[in-house]
């Protein structure tokens, strides 16, 4: 393991290569002082439905939310999207060897609604890490660092990213193949929500993680 501690941000959902990070690092910080960055995996995800990748994207509140305190950043519900994502996900992951396993911890938290985002995805992740046997040592910032300027910190905010061209280099992943429910028809399927990891090979996710460091 890396002794240095990471720098990155909150994910909604967050992928598989996120959460590689806590098996890479001995102590990862999440970013609670950032600005909000349009276009990232702050408020979107992706999961393997029937036909393919699928996205999930969570609606905010109308504003400027570019540049916007990642705490101030509140969720929008002018659209029942919370009852969408799950029906996508039970679409998706319903035939799951572990989907019943889990599912229960997540479902609640669909149904309630959570002011801000980065509380949201906080719960979301608490609950992922749950089921995690990580050895990382996880915190979060206790003050805003201008990019470049991440301290003592190595600095991978901004480095996992939708669109590629956007994403940094990652010398350390190296995703790993493990059985999907849509496989068959659409091919394996690299670096998605940890979700599709948890549902698809239950207690296994942790060494398919512990795997995809290089």
């Amino acid at each position: 393991m890396i002794e240095q501690p990471l720098l990155i941000e909150l994910h909604y959902l967050p992928n598989i290569q996120f959460f590689s990070k806590l098996y890479l690092y001995q102590n990862v910080c999440i970013e609670q002082h950032e600005n909000y960055l349009k276009g990232s995996y702050r408020n979107r995800a992706h999961i393997a439905g029937s036909n393919g990748l699928l996205r999930l994207s969570i609606p905010l509140q109308k504003g400027k939310n570019e540049q916007q305190g990642i705490q101030e950043v509140r969720i929008a519900y002018h659209e029942p999207w919370q009852q969408q994502h799950w029906a996508s996900i039970q679409s998706a992951y319903g035939n799951a060897p572990f989907y019943e396993f889990y599912a229960d911890a997540f479902e609640p938290l669909y149904q309630q609604q959570f002011e801000y985002l980065f509380e949201w995805n906080k719960a979301l992740l608490e609950t992922i890490l749950s089921f995690l046997e990580y050895p990382a040592s996880l915190t979060y910032s206790s003050a805003f660092r201008q990019i470049g300027q991440a301290g003592p910190y190595t600095d991978f905010s901004n480095g996992i990213f939708p669109k590629k061209h956007r994403q940094k280099e990652d010398a350390h992943f190296e995703p790993q193949p493990y059985p999907q429910v849509f496989s068959e028809r659409n091919g394996f399927l690299p670096n998605l929500s940890i979700l599709d990891l948890l549902f698809c090979t239950g207690p296994q996710a942790s060494i398919i993680l512990e795997q995809s460091v290089i």
